[in-house]
């Protein structure tokens, strides 16, 4: 798990722009942004995909979504909405190994999303 690209950032070994940083995950601004605010919040501990969060990491669950309500409101895109997406396995569009929760803002978001 540490192998994934996110286990490097979090480990300092590639470097990413960081918008959040505490003791459970830390935040980083997408390389490939699909709206004018397009943040990923990735836990510290590895967790291959929401498939496999256990009973125990519920109150870690919660604490990346909480984290992203934060980073909707410093990044000023609270008050008129944003969206928040997991995406899990390969027909869900995950493409590391590594759970991470997008936040994507800035712009209307269209529905259906994909």
């Amino acid at each position: 798990m540490a192998d994934t690209i996110f286990g490097k950032i979090i480990a300092g070994q590639i470097p990413a722009r960081k918008v959040w940083d505490d003791e459970q995950c830390i935040a980083i601004r997408d390389i490939n942004p699909q709206a004018p605010t397009h943040v990923l919040v990735i836990p510290r501990q590895p967790i291959e995909s929401t498939n496999d969060i256990t009973p125990a990491q519920k109150e870690l669950i919660g604490h990346l979504t909480w984290v992203a309500a934060r980073i909707a409101e410093q990044e000023g895109i609270a008050a008129d909405g944003y969206r928040l997406v997991w995406n899990c396995g390969k027909d869900g569009g995950q493409t590391v190994d590594h759970i991470h929760l997008h936040v994507l803002g800035g712009r209307p978001m269209a529905w259906p999303p994909g």
